[in-house]
């Protein structure tokens, strides 16, 4: 360090975060496609999370669950899809091209080589035939529209076909070459996840054939990737953005060069922030308070948590997996956890676990965001995929 870096503080760090993720009561959006850009993408390995991400940054989360389904299934303004350490995303639509870009295409490879590999072990046809498979399940998806693995199998049998995997080995298992296909397909950038089975909390869904993107050069679309989220989150280590985006570490240091990203001091050492984001912001003027669902994009935002997210907590608030409950939070920090209790008709419950400035304030404004967030869910049983220590309690 020079010693000329400007230093950004805990407070400022949680100032940024409640006004750049819409979580402060006056930054709230309009719109689904407004929470997502302003956040970058939004973790939808759970389906469930992205509706509750969504309702908890709308000014009038009355809408929440036919707004943001209209938004990832009619309009198409954002597409769920996989993304950045081979997960699924949802992301605003204008971004496909740069997420496969930066992000999909190494995984890609990596991941077609595995498949042609596992089934060349288990004695399965090759590479030629796959492809033949592939190009007849892309045919027959663009002619339904929108298809569950099953549907398209009706379409071209060869779907149906299974090997196996890791023979003689403790995880061997029978897979279907629709199964591992579509999951191809699917960082490939060719297909994308489609309606749900069921309601908005419904694991099963179909599939869909994805939009056409543009073909962009990978270190341009790195760089536009981290100057979104850095925009959104910064500031940011190299470790944080290493993390984040799932990239070799040379990858970060160069897109954080050709973005001309500014360096400053944290408590933890050297961060960034972009080009021209050094002044602090002003507000926000109310003190809030939020619950976040199961791997929000803000509690999981960042590597290094421990300005936002007291160490202690960690056991409670994450699983063995290092995915996060839902959070409770308390101007810029997480102060607890929330469930729905089972057996009653959606009563939200929740519990503080770091008390240290709680007074009557904060408890009757966590109460209010429990209550906003009952009115819209209603009876809907929310139950995250990813259980952790507290949430089971709370929800028993």
């Amino acid at each position: 360090m020079s010693g000329k870096e400007r230093y950004i503080g805990v407070a400022e760090r949680r100032a940024r975060l409640a006004l750049r993720h819409r979580l402060a009561g006056t930054t709230r959006a309009a719109r689904p496609e407004d929470v997502a850009d302003s956040l970058v993408a939004l973790h939808g390995s759970d389906p469930a999370t992205v509706y509750l991400a969504v309702g908890a940054r709308l000014a009038d989360p009355a809408g929440t669950v036919p707004e943001t389904a209209r938004a990832l299934y009619e309009d198409r303004t954002l597409l769920r899809m996989h993304g950045m350490r081979h997960t699924v995303f949802v992301f605003p639509t204008e971004l496909t091209g740069v997420v496969h870009a930066s992000t999909g295409l190494a995984v890609a490879a990596r991941e077609r080589a595995s498949l042609l590999k596992n089934m060349a072990k288990a004695g399965a046809p090759d590479a030629a035939w796959l492809k033949e498979v592939e190009d007849a399940a892309l045919a027959a998806l663009a002619r339904r529209g929108q298809a569950t693995a099953a549907e398209l199998a009706e379409d071209e049998p060869r779907l149906k076909e299974q090997f196996v995997y890791a023979a003689g080995k403790s995880y061997e298992g029978v897979h279907t070459v629709s199964t591992q296909l579509l999951r191809v397909l699917g960082v490939e950038g060719k297909v994308v996840r489609g309606r749900p089975l069921g309601s908005w909390t419904s694991n099963q869904f179909r599939w869909a054939v994805a939009p056409e993107h543009p073909q962009l050069d990978v270190v341009e679309a790195q760089s536009t990737l981290l100057q979104r989220w850095l925009t959104a989150c910064g500031p940011a280590t190299e470790a944080d953005l290493k993390w984040w985006t799932g990239w070799r570490v040379t990858d970060v240091r160069r897109a954080l060069a050709a973005i001309g990203a500014e360096p400053v001091t944290l408590d933890e050492g050297t961060g960034y922030v972009a080009a021209g984001d050094l002044a602090p912001p002003a507000g926000p003027a109310e003190p809030w308070a939020a619950l976040l669902p199961a791997l929000d994009p803000t509690a999981m935002g960042w590597q290094r948590r421990d300005w936002y997210l007291a160490p202690e907590l960690r056991p409670a608030l994450f699983d063995y997996s290092g995915n996060v409950g839902p959070t409770v939070w308390w101007n810029g920090r997480v102060v607890g956890s929330w469930a729905q209790r089972a057996g009653t008709d959606g009563e939200i419950v929740w519990r503080l676990l770091d008390r240290e400035g709680i007074g009557r304030e904060a408890e009757a404004a966590i109460g209010e965001a429990a209550e906003r967030l009952r009115g819209w869910v209603g009876t809907t049983r929310v139950t995250p995929r990813f259980r952790t220590p507290v949430e089971r309690e709370l929800s028993a």
